[in-house]
């Protein structure tokens, strides 16, 4: 809880003792506040738990949770509903006494589910054993059917208990849950014939309805229209978002299964169930005498049928009145209102008691087949109608009052601490004028019932008046001050309780007080044949004389005796509280909340807890907490606790003003002074967590460095070895290919053999590994790389196709023009060959393709003129000619060449070549006749006649 702190700004103190403001209703609605907005919904009043209904699913209820508090100190973990039951759990086993969880709120708070949560912790934490998991399941599956018929939707809450529940689950001594025990309290059967709007009847009705089988209720007699049954659609709001009935009535369904319901049970108590909706449907009319009559005996029928009595003596019942005098017996009839009202009351009845019959069969399958002696831990839920409720109230206050201011003074006097006496308001008066005997108002309610004479809701407000008017915590219109009076009406009193004062109308205060039902109609339902009514209403009922107690002395007796039980047993507390009344999340309404803060009491609670110190803890716990604050205490102190805590706060410099010291335990005053406690503890807790980190971490790294040094050391030490095992194997390697290789070398000339294959192999490769570098480039290099002895007709093979290889290289690269000049090489090889000078000077010399031009005129002479290359220094010039046949002359010399463009053709004049650096230039021209000759100008002029 301490860790909390630091975060008390933002999320609140998670125990409302440790409020510096502890008296201040602000500061206190404040803390929670900002609890509830951070979706915190526990706080603690010291070890009283308050709840706040969030209204939405949260993930606080897991397994792992309910793991997480499992045997933990109370306070070492946040606020929640299970550290409640993990601690009286606990406690009961470890002392061996009982304990009771009394669990408070208004309707919608809260009080069912937390009921629920706490069953469930005690199913999934307590050991188990296979025999006793039938039992556990019907305890939990008990809920569904308690609420099916004892729950309904009101304004405030869609599942609202509308009966007080005592649930006792019962333990061996090992702590195993063995059985269980439910006592109901005062069930609201007024809900049965009457609901207000916007609420429902019991879920049970509307579940049947909706979920049962098609067979089922035509054998009820019922339709799945709920607008058909008066007792279903007077709150005008059958169908519910939030409600599915069908899916309950499974559960319900199998519950029944579960907690051992035979076939004839269910029959008889769904025919109960639908005789009550048959009953509201009976209408009555009044006749010629003013007395009642039913028109229509369709119900009446159905009644019959399901309940297993004579129809016409049930219509005789509801519509007459039998009044018994000494020995006569006189039977008058009815008018409609009271059959109406005879009606209403036997609904009223029939389910009342049907409601205990089905308690009382669910605790015959949770009872206690084993023969040990059981302690138990018990849950109890409130809820009565307003009157009943702030009277359980004023009593559960006084108990949770004295309890507490016992275990305070009972704390301090086995610590040894004076106890100083604390003044709260004692509301034993309020209590006492509400039951005390023959002058309380249950007694002057009951006496207004029985008295002769016409007794009304107004002469009971007068016979108040009368006895407690003096009353200081009792007032009504007639009694207040000018300023009171106009706030209290002329049948309303008022009672001052401890939460604050209430308002009360007395009317139906005597008929609900009263709650009778005409002996004429319990004759009818003792003889009825419906098993579970002949268990409800035994004929011995008859013979009693004796009027029945009222239903106020009834809920009180009860009370009374719920409080000598709890007084008996230790206490756990949860106050619940209703946020808002939308049931929405995340909405606090300032206004009910404070209602609820008051009339819980838990502001005088909290003055209780905090009129001596706001803060204890066992010497150990503080010690091993705070001792980081002194060096003296850190990190481990040797002495004794006690000893060590008094070091402590007086090195932090508590005053003694603001502590105590106990026998095992120290007591802090003042929450400042744990708060400036915490603060410091978080200030120094960074300071330590850096120290430590540092230490560690240096820690950590020696230790890395250390294994990095062994691990290298080790590594260094096998990569040596791996490497003088590599270097001996290398060198053994070495000698073994040397002594091969010399024993090769000495029987290189042998033939092939074991002795010499290795050096053979050697040699081939290695000459060919040389000849890769010394292969002839082309056909005219004629080097060849000179072989071993033993390989020289491998070597010549080698040469030989490798000569082939540039031949047939060479071949493929040469061109078709390159080919035709080497034919033409070979046709001057077989000319001149042998036979002229310089043939084989011109062998190297590429033959051109052609070394000629041929030039001609455009005129009809003969003259051609060969132009030869001039790449020779020493040519003689172009070679001019007279031909007269010129144009094969030409033609031959083209086809000789192959070659088309070397033949021009001129006009006017050509250029021709005589010596290096002189040209010639032939004149084509026309005249008389047929002539050629050298113009003075030094050109040959070619004169050609022109024919006629």
């Amino acid at each position: 809880m301490e860790g909390a702190l630091t975060a008390r700004d933002k999320v609140g103190v998670q125990d409302f003792v440790l409020l510096d403001a502890y008296t201040s209703e602000t500061a206190f609605l404040d803390n929670l506040r900002k609890r509830f907005s951070e979706n915190l919904i526990y706080t603690y009043i010291g070890t009283l738990l308050v709840s706040v209904n969030p209204y939405q699913e949260l993930g606080i209820y897991t397994v792992s949770q309910m793991e997480l508090y499992q045997g933990v100190n109370f306070f070492e973990l946040p606020p929640h509903v299970y550290a409640i039951a993990d601690n009286a759990y606990r406690m009961m086993c470890s002392e061996l006494n009982n304990h009771f969880i009394l669990i408070s709120g208004e309707s919608g708070a809260g009080k069912t589910e937390a009921s629920k949560k706490i069953l469930q912790y005690f199913a999934v934490t307590c050991p188990m054993t296979e025999s006793l998991q039938i039992a556990r399941d019907r305890l939990l599956l008990s809920n569904p059917v308690l609420e099916a018929f004892g729950n309904a939707k009101t304004l405030r809450n869609d599942n609202s208990s509308r009966f007080g529940k005592y649930m006792d689950i019962q333990f061996d001594f090992k702590g195993v849950p063995v059985g269980g025990h439910i006592i109901s309290y005062l069930i609201e059967k007024s809900r049965v014939v009457y609901q207000n709007q916007g609420e429902r009847n019991f879920h049970i009705f509307y579940q049947l309805l909706e979920g049962g089988e098609e067979e089922l209720l035509a054998y009820l007699g019922l339709e799945r229209d709920h607008q058909l049954y008066k007792y279903l659609s007077q709150g005008h709001c059958a169908k519910e978002s939030s409600i599915n009935d069908k899916n309950d009535w499974k559960t319900v369904s199998n519950a029944f299964s579960v907690i051992n319901f035979t076939e004839d049970d269910l029959e008889n108590l769904f025919g109960i169930i639908a005789s009550v909706l048959h009953l509201g449907n009976i209408c009555f009319e009044e006749n010629q005498q003013g007395c009642a009559t039913i028109p229509d005996t369709h119900e009446i029928k159905w009644i019959a049928k399901l309940l297993g009595v004579h129809p016409w003596v049930l219509l005789e019942a509801l519509t007459h009145r039998k009044i018994e005098a000494k020995t006569e017996e006189v039977i008058c009839p009815l008018t409609p209102e009271l059959s109406a009202y005879a009606r209403d009351a036997m609904a009223k009845a029939v389910y009342g008691r049907t409601f205990t019959w089905l308690v009382n069969k669910i605790n015959s399958s949770l009872v206690n087949k084993v023969g040990l002696p059981v302690w138990r831990c018990l849950a109890l839920t409130n809820i009565f109608e307003q009157f009943c409720i702030n009277y359980c109230n004023e009593k559960l206050q006084q108990l949770l009052i004295e309890r507490t201011l016992k275990a305070e003074q009972a704390e301090y006097e086995m610590e040894g601490i004076e106890w100083e006496p604390i003044q709260y308001f004692n509301n034993k008066i309020i209590c006492d004028l509400v039951e005390e005997r023959h002058k309380g108002i249950i007694s002057i309610l009951d006496e207004e019932c029985i008295r002769p004479g016409p007794a009304t809701d107004l002469s009971f407000l007068e016979r108040l008046e009368e006895k407690v008017g003096k009353h200081a915590h009792f007032q009504t219109r007639k009694l207040a001050g000018p300023k009171s009076r106009k706030r209290i009406g002329w049948m309303e009193f008022r009672l001052f309780h401890y939460a604050g004062e209430v308002t009360y109308c007395t009317k139906g205060f005597l008929e609900k007080n009263n709650d009778l039902l005409y002996r004429h109609l319990k004759e009818v339902l003792c003889r009825s044949r419906n098993r579970i009514l002949k268990e409800c209403f035994l004929v011995a009922e008859l013979e009693n004389r004796r009027r029945p107690p009222t239903v106020g002395t009834q809920f009180k007796n009860s009370l009374s005796s719920l409080l000598e039980i709890l007084i008996s047993k230790e206490p756990s507390y949860i106050r619940c509280i209703k946020p808002n009344e939308w049931k929405e999340p995340n909405k606090f309404d300032d206004f009910l909340v404070r209602h609820q803060v008051k009339y819980l009491g838990l502001m005088e609670h909290l003055r209780v807890r905090r009129a001596g110190f706001a803060y204890r803890r066992k010497y150990e716990h503080f010690l091993q907490r705070y001792k980081s604050l002194c060096p003296d205490t850190w990190p481990h102190w040797h002495g004794r606790p006690a000893e060590g805590v008094e070091r402590l706060i007086k090195y932090i410099g508590y005053k003694p003003e603001e502590y105590k010291l106990g026998r095992t335990k120290i007591f802090i005053r003042f929450p400042r002074t744990l708060f400036a406690t915490e603060d410091a503890f978080e200030f120094s807790k960074h300071q330590l967590v850096a120290r430590i980190q540092g230490t560690y971490k240096g820690c950590l790294e020696r230790r890395a460095y250390l294994r990095k040094r062994q691990a290298a050391i080790t590594l260094e030490a096998h990569w040596r070895g791996a490497l003088a095992r590599k270097e001996a194997e290398k060198r053994k390697w070495a000698v073994q290919i040397i002594r091969k290789f010399i024993k090769g070398f000495i029987n290189r000339n042998k033939p092939l053999c074991p002795d010499n294959e290795e050096f053979i192999v050697f040699v081939r490769k290695n000459y060919i590994l040389n000849l890769r570098d010394h292969v002839p480039k082309n056909l005219l290099d004629k080097c060849w790389l000179k072989p071993p002895g033993i390989l020289a007709n491998a070597s010549e093979l080698l040469r030989k196709m490798c000569t082939r290889n540039l031949v047939r290289r060479y071949c493929r690269g040469i061109t078709a023009e390159r080919k035709a000049m080497m034919q033409q090489k070979v046709v001057t090889s077989e000319i001149f060959r042998d036979k002229k000078d310089g043939y084989a000077e011109s062998l190297n010399q590429p033959f051109a393709n052609s070394r000629i031009g041929v030039s001609t005129s455009s005129l009809s002479d003969g003259i051609l003129v060969l132009h030869v290359s001039r790449e020779d220094n020493k040519h003689k010039g172009d070679a001019v000619l007279w031909c007269e046949h010129v144009f094969e002359a030409v033609t031959k010399l083209v086809m000789l060449v192959q070659k088309e463009n070397i033949v021009t053709v001129v006009q006017g004049s050509l250029q021709f070549y005589i010596s290096p650096g002189k040209e010639g230039t032939i004149v084509f021209d026309t005249g008389p006749g047929e002539q050629i000759y050298k113009d003075k100008n030094g050109h040959l002029t070619v004169g050609k006649k022109i024919s006629k």
